[in-house]
């Protein structure tokens, strides 16, 4: 089965739902601290906004001084340079996205928000399953999780200012790219090819060269527009998601290649989840609150696609063990309303050991 399959995509989308829900109804979400950082994020979603609108404004600005000696009644260069700086702010360079996704190496409130909703995802799960056999519910996630150092070992570990600096080298790389791709698909005769092929290359690996194939040929015709803001949804999801998942994987370490294979792995679940959150962010002035229930989503979302972490103690086998994801099949035959049944062991189903544990085995 496909990791990219509908049905991934479509659970995804559904968690992105029940996550939310569950995620709001977490009383810890409204207590002081949280109310205070939700004022900053407002806030910041109007200088997110003023931010964008400054250079916008300036080229305004300089065209009315402009029409005061020459006439642009007659042209209509103006009103498209405006609209396509606004367009390469916002869909092209993804500035909005870029400084909501930087706050989280000037503030570690998304952090304990994380932390706070993965507490509350374990203690709705017990009180959902009290009357069941505990012997057959899985393992905390918060009670483990929490006693792992963020970002392993404090030896190794960046400064935030070195982690922004790395953030900020993979967005320009990023944003280098999607430019100079904008600016080949305006070239003559093959500028046209640019954008489709792009959209090849992409989705090949993903979904495989028949539906990609598709795509191609449909972005022939497709406007150029239509087609950027595609393929920045996509890429921006995939972002969004290792952001959001940065609590997990800064304390539970996995190396290079195991991380590109767990993401891999799951690819068709995080991109519903991510690109549902995606689509919300993009609400003006809302937008960074949005982030915020997404990283308090996420909590909910770790614990159906990866197993109880066992204690620091025993962990070094432990994102080993995780790269696969064991029980997906499974989990994306589930109906809605039951997609805690994953997280129990049945009767006839013996628990899979992935590392040395003298406590309970997970599965």
């Amino acid at each position: 089965m496909s990791n990219f399959d509908p049905n991934a995509i479509l659970r995804g989308a559904q968690l992105t739902v029940v996550g939310a829900f569950r995620a709001l109804q977490n009383p810890g979400l409204f207590k002081y601290e949280h109310y205070r950082q939700a004022a900053i994020a407002v806030c910041a979603g109007i200088l997110i906004r003023f931010l964008i609108a400054v250079p916008i404004i300036a080229v305004k600005a300089t065209l009315w001084s402009l029409s005061l000696f020459i006439n642009f009644d007659g042209v209509t260069w103006d009103d498209k340079l405006v609209g396509g700086m606004d367009f390469i702010a916002n869909s092209v360079l993804q500035v909005p996205f870029f400084l909501m996704s930087l706050m989280r190496y000037i503030t570690p409130t998304l952090d304990h928000m994380f932390m706070d909703s993965l507490q509350w995802v374990d203690q709705t799960y017990y009180q959902k399953h009290r009357s069941e056999d505990p012997k057959r519910l899985r393992a905390t996630y918060y009670t483990e999780l929490r006693l792992y150092q963020a970002h392993g070992d404090t030896s190794k570990r960046k400064a935030p200012m070195d982690a922004a600096l790395a953030f900020l080298i993979r967005f320009g790389r990023r944003a280098g790219i999607s430019l100079a791709i904008y600016a080949l698909s305006y070239l003559p005769i093959v500028g046209r090819f640019v954008l489709p092929a792009a959209s090849f290359y992409t989705f090949n690996n993903a979904v495989g060269p028949i539906p990609a194939t598709i795509i191609f040929g449909s972005g022939i015709f497709l406007p150029r527009r239509y087609l950027i803001v595609f393929l920045q949804s996509y890429f921006s999801s995939r972002s969004l998601m290792r952001e959001l998942l940065e609590p997990y994987f800064s304390r539970i370490r996995f190396t290079k290649e195991q991380k590109k294979h767990w993401f891999h792995d799951r690819e068709g679940v995080l991109f519903g989840f991510g690109v549902g959150f995606y689509i919300f962010l993009k609400v003006p002035l809302l937008g960074v609150l949005i982030y915020g229930i997404a990283e308090a989503s996420t909590a909910y979302l770790v614990t159906k696609i990866t197993d109880p972490p066992p204690p620091p103690t025993y962990s070094e086998k432990f994102a080993e063990s995780q790269v696969m994801w064991k029980n997906k099949q499974e989990f994306l035959k589930l109906p809605l309303h039951n997609l805690d049944a994953n997280n129990a062991n049945t009767a006839d189903e013996k628990p899979i050991e992935t590392f040395d544990s003298p406590g309970k085995k997970f599965s």
